[in-house]
């Protein structure tokens, strides 16, 4: 019996010791106390945002990056157009599919608030899962209602429009922005048409933003805060600009000057169908963050420039700085820690943000945007010195957008083609724009 012991400690022993040998290695191989933001996460999550070919491109290599640095994990990519984004959401959202992350807008944060479906993203910053020790409260503020960090913003931008400068110096126009009205557009246009042959291009299907540029140099929003209302209802002079505002492009379009409003309203907000991009107009209306798009579809260099101002760039302005998106995360993910990470590596990590290059806006984080500053392209450079360039010229933004201000816009659409098609005057379009609006607004 003795003997057999023996040979059986013989042979457990060193079967012992590799296991111990084992755990020992393993435990200097990992810290005792890892912190939560550095834990292994495991899983399936799903990303939805809106775009053109180049952000797209972008943000699908971000998401492979982010699988590779974490294997075992599968982000699932969904681009879509702005014009069918909100449309699919509302679907997926009655079928109880939403996606886990997804890129939200200011204009649709509250509603998606007030239908509790954004994650308060506090606890994970305070857990260290999103490190938020670089973001400047001002760049956090937007993304905060009700106390809650319900979004991040993903790139400041502003409200303007892009040019083509050949067009301009082959007409012999110069604009000084900062200081340019909208008599100074209109005459611009007009010279360009007659030096060149080149058009102008319309404000975009709704008019949305350069109406409420043109309301807020009167201190008042364009919804009210009540939002049962436009903020501008009872403003005479504010209607009286609006109406000057539309006067204008109909000279321009009975000079010939002004491109086909159909023609225009038909492309939407497809950037390769742009008539800036096709080279039939000399400038278009966009966002900031739009400008490496619309140059990549135009294939030449395009400047942008600030909104024209009624008053010649005098307070209060009509511009400001505006979240170009948001991320967020929804409160129906079954997996909301994976997607916490992921977000934080989206808005973070130097490597994401060195593939997608701003392209959504310039980038909230100090030590991503120091980073950023002499990697990106010549046309996101020129945006950088756009957004330190136009800061002066703006205004605190306006609360979130009334959330019917999808149906407003879909409202005030046809009245815009039918004034621009000649079917009323532009005083009775300024009017039926506020009756239909506050129709919308006051149900």
């Amino acid at each position: 019996m003795k003997r057999l012991c023996l040979i059986l400690a013989v042979l457990i022993l060193p079967a012992l010791i590799f296991v111990g040998c084992q755990k020992k290695e393993a435990a200097s191989q990992q810290p005792s106390a890892q912190p939560a933001a550095q834990a292994q996460v495991t899983g399936y999550i799903r990303h939805a945002w809106w775009g053109n070919a180049v952000r797209d491109e972008r943000t699908i290599a971000v998401a492979k990056l982010f699988m590779d640095k974490n294997p075992g994990v599968t982000v699932e990519t969904e681009p879509t157009a702005w014009d069918g984004y909100w449309a699919k959401l509302n679907t997926q959202a009655a079928a109880n599919a939403l996606p886990d992350v997804m890129q939200q807008d200011y204009q649709y944060i509250q509603q998606y608030t007030d239908r509790n479906l954004l994650v308060d993203l506090n606890s994970y910053a305070q857990k260290g899962v999103i490190d938020l020790s670089k973001w400047a409260d001002a760049g956090l503020s937007s993304g905060r209602l009700g106390g809650k960090q319900i979004a991040l913003c993903i790139g400041t931008n502003a409200w303007g429009l892009g040019v083509d400068p050949a067009v301009l110096k082959q007409a012999g126009v110069t604009i000084d922005d900062t200081k340019w009205t909208w008599k100074d557009f209109e005459q611009a246009a007009l010279t360009v048409y007659q030096k060149t042959g080149i058009q102008t291009n319309i404000i975009p299907d709704y008019g949305h933003m350069v109406w409420e540029n043109i309301v807020r140099q009167f201190g008042v929003p364009f919804f009210a805060l009540d939002h049962k209302s436009l903020g501008f209802t009872n403003n005479a002079d504010a209607k009286a600009a609006l109406v000057e505002n539309f006067n204008m492009w109909m000279r321009l379009k009975a000079a010939g000057a002004l491109y086909s409003p159909e023609d225009s309203f038909a492309a939407g907000n497809a950037m390769e169908l742009d008539p800036l991009a096709k080279g039939k107009a000399w400038n278009s209306f966009y966002w900031s963050n739009q400008h490496v798009g619309y140059a990549t579809a135009a294939n030449r260099p395009l400047e942008y420039y600030i909104t024209p101002s009624v008053n010649g760039m005098k307070a209060p302005f009509g511009t400001y700085l505006k979240p170009g998106q948001f991320i967020s995360i929804l409160t129906t993910s079954k997996n909301q820690d994976l997607a916490a990470k992921y977000v934080n590596f989206f808005v973070n990590d130097l490597d994401a943000n060195r593939i997608l290059l701003a392209e959504r806006g310039i980038p909230v984080p100090t030590d991503v945007r120091a980073d950023l500053a002499s990697r990106v392209d010549p046309n996101m450079k020129y945006l950088f010195d756009y957004i330190t360039k136009v800061t002066p010229f703006c205004t605190p933004i306006d609360p979130p957008d009334a959330p019917q201000a999808g149906e407003v816009r879909d409202a005030i659409r046809p009245i815009l083609l039918d004034c621009m098609t000649g079917k009323i005057d532009t005083t009775t379009a300024v009017n039926n724009m506020i009756s239909a609006a506050n129709a919308v607004l006051g149900r």
